[in-house]
């Protein structure tokens, strides 16, 4: 329940203290300065009013000015939520001082295309750039399907109908392929939750199962502990900077970490004693704790615990196609991909398919298949299910069965 509650600023002084309204709702506080001042003697801290006191006359219009100020508050906490607008404190500050000051501001309702705008805005301050991007892109091709079909597209037009339309759009027209096109849905559906939970949007079409998110079986692969060996024991002498690049990989290949946080193991990220990195994921922000592989203290000694840093995740992708492909990792590998509606199937030898990302699911698969837990695996990965960390591993039929071989039941 809402409640607003007056406090002084100074209640042991002497003098004459300033006093705070505090509003307490929806489990967060809003602390309101009222200007108003009084000497603490004079302040009854019971009913949060003035005491009745023949030496401090002006008493009831001093209480009469503090009602007013309570009366606001709620006659704005009240407005904002008719309004179907979710407050926060900006919003009640704002509309509180144009109470008290005899204007009742009128909510500016946001159309869908704004509301995305100003949020991709505001997540600039918190969420990584490449999250950034996506929202970007999928803003720009959301623009792109009202153009094309002449529509203006708010919240209204958020239907089952407009889903398949979409879909369709992005699928034919643009030739997306169809985990692109679920990328888009989970993405507009992102944009839909937020504005939904700020009071900007009362259509819940898109909670609906028939507007969901498409996902096809990805053909990324994982490089088992020989054809590390492989990328491991080749020269690369003459090219110290794909030596460099090299080292990063097989850092993500014995700890799993992503990318983002294996460029950044520092020397205070090291417990000697234990032979353990700790490190605070920045995706997650979660804190792991892995042990070190012989592969990667022997990295990490080699450049003095200082990594070299490679310019970006595309260069140093671009660069591992390079270092695959003098490791002769050029077996080759079935992809299948469904795109424009198409499925598509073609050959593609191994060192093509390898990224940075593949040194994290190779980390997975490879303590799978050396029977760790799958519990301590998920501590390092960051998985939250049993179900979505053994759809992340790759282990073919073959393999699952030489893994059976050795269990109680087949013996």
């Amino acid at each position: 329940m809402s409640k607003a509650k007056f406090i002084l600023k100074e209640p042991s002084s002497k003098t004459d203290s300033l006093i705070y309204m505090v509003y307490n709702y929806q489990y967060k506080r809003f602390k309101f300065s009222t200007g108003e001042k009084i000497n603490p003697k004079f302040w009854n801290l019971k009913t949060q009013r003035a005491k009745e006191s023949k030496k401090f006359l002006e008493y009831p219009e001093f209480n009469s000015r503090l009602n007013k100020i309570e009366n606001g508050i709620n006659n704005v906490f009240r407005r904002l939520l008719n309004d179907g607008i979710q407050p926060n404190n900006i919003l009640l500050k704002k509309h509180l001082i144009a109470e008290l000051s005899g204007n009742i501001l009128k909510p500016k309702q946001k159309t869908l295309f704004e509301f995305i705008d100003e949020f991709i805005e505001e997540c600039k301050l918190n969420k990584q750039k490449s999250t950034i991007t996506v929202y970007k892109t999928v803003f720009k091709y959301l623009k792109e399907y009202a153009e094309s079909k002449n529509k203006n597209i708010d919240f209204e037009s958020i239907t089952l109908e407009f889903y398949n339309s979409y879909v369709a759009y992005l699928t034919f027209d643009s030739n997306l392929s169809s985990n692109t096109v679920g990328k888009h849905i989970k993405t507009l559906k992102t944009f839909l939750n937020e504005a939904t939970e700020r009071g900007f949007n009362t259509n819940l079409e898109f909670k609906k199962k028939k507007f969901k998110v498409t996902k096809e079986e990805s053909d990324t692969i994982y490089l088992s502990l020989a054809e590390l060996k492989q990328i491991e024991n080749t020269d690369l002498t003459n090219s110290p900077r794909l030596d460099r690049i090299r080292d990063l990989f097989l850092i993500g290949c014995f700890t799993g970490l992503r990318f983002s946080d294996f460029i950044q193991i520092k020397p205070e990220n090291i417990i000697t004693e234990k032979s353990i990195l700790q490190i605070r994921t920045q995706k997650t922000g979660q804190r792991v704790s892995i042990p070190l592989h012989s592969t990667v203290n022997r990295i990490l000694e080699k450049y003095n615990y200082q990594l070299p840093q490679p310019k970006t995740n595309q260069v140093m992708n671009s660069y591992l196609k390079e270092v695959a492909f003098k490791a002769d990792l050029k077996s080759k590998v079935e992809t299948t991909i469904t795109k424009g509606g198409v499925l598509n199937k073609e050959s593609i030898e191994k060192y093509n398919l390898v990224t940075t990302h593949t040194a994290r699911r190779s980390f997975a698969t490879n303590l799978f298949l050396a029977d760790v837990p799958t519990v301590s695996i998920m501590k390092i990965t960051g998985h939250k299910t049993e179900k979505s960390f053994l759809r992340y591993i790759r282990v073919t039929q073959e393999q699952n069965a030489d893994k059976l071989l050795n269990h109680p039941f087949f013996n």
